[in-house]
């Protein structure tokens, strides 16, 4: 039977009310402090609900300093001091996009939060110099250097993709926008920026030239998702009552999660892992079904295959690219398989070192 006391925190995206409420938790802490332990800036792109708001979190919890929230897990055994920071974080995920004005309203409504602790001297001014003055006040009052977490940052871009010039307004606001993260290094302690697409990248990103993306680099490749090791380590109990409900035994529901959620990989040379949207709504319905599947296909991805040419029957059997394509990716109808991919409907199954090329395919059997 279900243990009632065994919490799955579905839907939950945020670290301290995962651990205030004594939900469960794969602990994903030991490359949360091999990240802050450096002041590098990041960039991670992973598919929709595999986890990047819950990690942002994580990072605020850590640079506010919450040891409390940590305790049991694998970085409170690691050196750390617990400082606390000034802590920008930027949702981009919490608006539709339709014009200009709703991205301006967005950054506004996070940069009035900041100035009314740091300063509004130079509230009449464009977000991006609003941005650099206030990190650099945030600094200079606490005697603390800021970090700055981004949630999402495509998701005005994802959102105008069937309107070039909307676009191109976008790209730029956020160009300009990012790019003071470069100009206010010497204020900042750490950054680290997510979405689902690294269409663009170098377009938006190009003043930020020393981002590390470490979204195919294989030490990270695990830090959203769940491996077979977390599965069994943290819920053996929900795989035995999985069990029991569709009389099959422990190591045939294993096989079954692993063909139906598992198979993401994220680096050719690396672990892969479950759909964790996916793993805690099997465990909570105690049935197999494809749940993430059935949250819909981003529209973004929908709208570009519609207008795409590309004959989607070729990937039934797999698909060869060549590694350069995911290197500086734009928008391109004619080529969708990098957006297809970064959106997690594709992983990577195979490389082919002799001529540097991916083989690509359906990760399973709920994407297929």
């Amino acid at each position: 039977m279900i243990d009632l006391n065994r919490k799955l925190p579905i839907g939950i995206q945020t670290f301290e009310k995962i651990r205030k409420g004594n939900y469960l938790y794969v602990d994903k802490t030991a490359l949360v402090g091999k990240m802050v332990s450096t002041s590098i800036p990041y960039f991670l792109s992973r598919p929709r609900r595999f986890g990047k708001s819950l990690l942002i979190s994580t990072f605020e919890a850590y640079f506010l300093g919450r040891k409390d929230l940590f305790e049991g897990l694998a970085i409170s055994q690691m050196e750390v001091d617990w400082q606390v920071y000034p802590v920008f974080h930027i949702d981009l995920n919490a608006r539709k996009y339709d014009s200009p004005a709703d991205l301006i309203a967005m950054l506004n409504q996070h940069l009035e939060k900041w100035e009314a602790i740091y300063g509004t001297e130079k509230q009449d001014r464009q977000p991006e110099e609003r941005f650099a003055y206030i990190i650099e006040r945030a600094c200079v009052q606490t005697g603390k250097q800021v970090v700055v977490l981004v949630d999402e940052y495509d998701k005005p871009l994802l959102q105008a993709l069937d309107n070039l010039p909307l676009f191109e307004e976008y790209r730029k606001m956020l160009k300009a926008f990012y790019g003071v993260l470069k100009s206010a290094d010497r204020y900042l302690r750490f950054v680290f920026l997510t979405g689902v697409t690294k269409f663009s990248q170098v377009s938006v990103f190009s003043d930020l030239n020393q981002l590390n993306d470490i979204s195919m680099k294989p030490p990270y490749a695990t830090v959203c998702g769940i491996t077979r090791q977390e599965l069994v380590d943290t819920f053996t109990p929900e795989l035995k009552n999985l069990s029991e409900a569709n009389q099959l035994t422990f190591e045939e529901t294993l096989q079954k999660m692993a063909a139906t959620y598992d198979g993401y990989h994220f680096c050719e040379f690396a672990e892969g892992v479950f759909n964790p949207f996916s793993v805690l709504n099997s465990f909570d319905g105690c049935k197999f079904d494809s749940y993430w599947f059935q949250t819909g296909t981003p529209t973004f991805l929908v709208e570009l295959l519609q207008k795409s040419e590309y004959d989607l029957r070729t990937l039934l059997s797999g698909i060869e690219v060549p590694v350069s394509s995911f290197a500086e990716y734009k928008m391109d109808v004619n080529n969708p398989i990098p957006l297809i991919y970064q959106s997690g409907y594709l992983t990577i199954k195979d490389y082919d070192r002799r001529f540097n090329n991916y083989l690509l395919d359906f990760p399973n059997d709920e994407v297929r």
